[in-house]
């Protein structure tokens, strides 16, 4: 916006110096826009993730192009546009100024200016770039060609980072020169982001991420990386990803959307944490209590089964969790819970309202409108309700923090503003807190759901979901979400990790899709933050 108001009112100062000198003034005065310059966001690190870069735009003014065809000709072979697109620039009626490439190149648009063409005119304008490419694109979003931002954090922070533009007073000769200055405002430049991703970290996550989807042929994937205790977003990722440079082209293709924040899925057995919580915290079972659990029960008209074929066992309910048993976690949530006292806890938890973090288009997830006979046995094990990965990947955080949510964020600071503190609650007494945490590290033994999440050198402990995808007829056959969600070191958790991957083919479940993806991330990530094993190797 700013450079079409300089192109503009470069333009009027020129004719109207023009206008007055035929009329007999000797000199004029015009007012000439200064652009601000945008802020520049920044990761942990100190690494650009979204800077301005010098550009030259071209324009015309279309009556003053004396041989148009010659003069298209030249302009397109130096700017690498076509003929025809620069012809009709050059050629418009009815205006006296017309864009031939915005933005263009410096080294090119010097290289034509040397031509000295007749009705062709220039002016510095600032481009926004994204030296990183792909990494955090569908974080970071895109400022348009007038650099006002269009989505993403570049839409969210837009007020911080747009600047002020200034404004100088030009005394023109009667040729239209400029022949001095008298007042000058100057342009206020936009105030620097600091977010709390690291670009290393982001960077890992996306090729894992990127290696997953392609193995497993799935649809898409998303990765979360949180510092349990500050809530610290150090890494949001997706795959496909795009490079955040051609932001119109994947906009096209339905790449842009960053799925962790803004999209919903059924979790399938993650969500199984809150009903065990819930009878943890109202004292209705400890993690020794058993129960005599048959391969399938009735609930009203629908009939629950385990993932797996067995004969009745007795489970212990930390063997429930640890096997991810749907009949013994139903079994839990139906005669001892109830309904009331399960509603409240996924309240407590936090599912159903947005987390608040500092991205736009956040959704707070869909839980059941109406509680028929049958909800009772599906919303236990994370069918029929839906969240974001965000707000997963929070609640697994408050559990790796001792029971204490602390509200997940991208944005660390802004230059000169005092930093936010984030909204905590604690949704689990430290007591259940420290239970629920030992009883998660045993889904990462061996016979628990998890083995793949394993960790040389470092204690586990997460939960594996395959949950089925909906549809509109019901639940869609051969297509499912596989997630897991792991806090390591599970001694004192410094990360937790979320991996989700959409519609994998061959390979469905968590633990064998998403875990993998899981332990590459973790491992990394720990070894670059060069925290210490908790677990002597054998």
């Amino acid at each position: 916006m700013f450079g079409a108001l300089l192109a503009r009112t470069a333009w009027l100062s020129t004719v109207r110096a023009s206008a007055l000198s035929r009329a007999g003034q000797e000199q004029t005065k015009a007012p000439v826009i200064l652009p601000a310059a945008r802020g520049t966001i920044f990761d942990s690190m100190g690494s650009p993730l979204a800077l301005g870069e010098q550009a030259t735009t071209v324009y015309a003014d279309p009556s003053a192009v004396t041989k148009p065809q010659q003069e298209a000709r030249v302009a397109a072979r130096v700017l690498g546009l076509h003929v025809k697109d620069v012809l009709h620039a050059l050629t418009r009626q009815g205006t006296h100024f017309s864009y031939v490439y915005r933005k263009a190149p410096t080294d090119r648009a010097s290289t034509l200016a040397k031509r000295k063409l007749a009705g062709l005119h220039f002016y510095a304008e600032e481009r926004r770039t994204y030296p990183q490419n792909s990494v955090a694109a569908q974080v970071l979003g895109f400022a348009g060609v007038d650099n006002t931002g269009l989505a993403g954090l570049e839409a969210e922070l837009d007020p911080q980072l747009t600047g002020r533009p200034g404004e100088q007073t030009v005394v023109r000769d009667p040729f239209g020169r400029a022949i001095s200055i008298e007042h000058t405002t100057p342009a206020r430049p936009g105030k620097a982001v600091f977010l709390t991703l690291d670009h290393t970290i982001q960077a890992n996550a996306e090729q894992v991420l990127r290696q997953t989807v392609a193995h497993y042929g799935a649809k898409d994937g998303t990765a979360i990386v949180l510092d349990p205790r500050t809530g610290a977003v150090l890494a949001m990722a997706e795959a496909p990803g795009y490079n955040a440079n051609n932001f119109p082209k994947a906009e096209a293709k339905g790449l842009q959307r960053n799925h962790a924040v803004t999209d919903v899925f059924e979790p399938g057995s993650v969500f199984k944490v809150v009903t065990i919580a819930g009878a943890l915290s109202e004292h209705l079972v400890t993690p020794q209590t058993k129960f005599t659990l048959p391969y399938s029960i009735q609930v009203a008209d629908r009939r629950i089964h385990d993932a797996e074929p067995r004969g009745t066992e007795t489970m212990t309910v930390a063997q429930i969790l640890q096997r991810s048993s749907n009949v013994g976690t139903v079994t839990i949530a139906r005669t001892l819970l109830g309904e009331t006292r399960l509603k409240r806890w996924i309240k407590q938890f936090g599912f159903g309202r947005k987390t608040g973090i500092d991205f736009p288009g956040e959704t707070a997830g869909l839980l059941p409108s109406y509680w028929s006979g049958s909800t009772i046995g599906n919303v236990p094990i994370g069918q029929g309700i839906s969240v974001t990965a965000i707000q997963l990947a929070s609640v697994y955080a408050a559990i790796a923090n001792r029971g204490m949510w602390v509200q997940p964020h991208l944005v660390d600071h802004v230059q000169g503003e005092k930093p936010p503190s984030p909204t905590t609650r604690r949704i689990l007494s430290a007591r259940v807190d420290r239970t629920l945490l030992q009883m998660l590290k045993g889904v990462v033994a061996d016979t628990g759901t998890a083995a793949g999440a394993e960790i040389p050198g470092y204690t586990v402990a997460g939960k594996t979901g395959t949950a089925q995808k909906p549809g509109p007829h019901g639940y869609e056959p051969g297509k499912y979400v596989a997630t897991f969600v792991g806090m390591v070191p599970a001694s004192n958790p410094r990360l937790v990790v979320l991996v989700t991957v959409d519609e994998p083919h061959g390979v469905i479940f968590g633990g064998l899709v998403a875990a993998p993806a899981f332990a590459q991330i973790a491992g990394f990530d720990l070894q670059y933050l060069e925290v210490p094993p908790d677990l002597k190797l054998r």
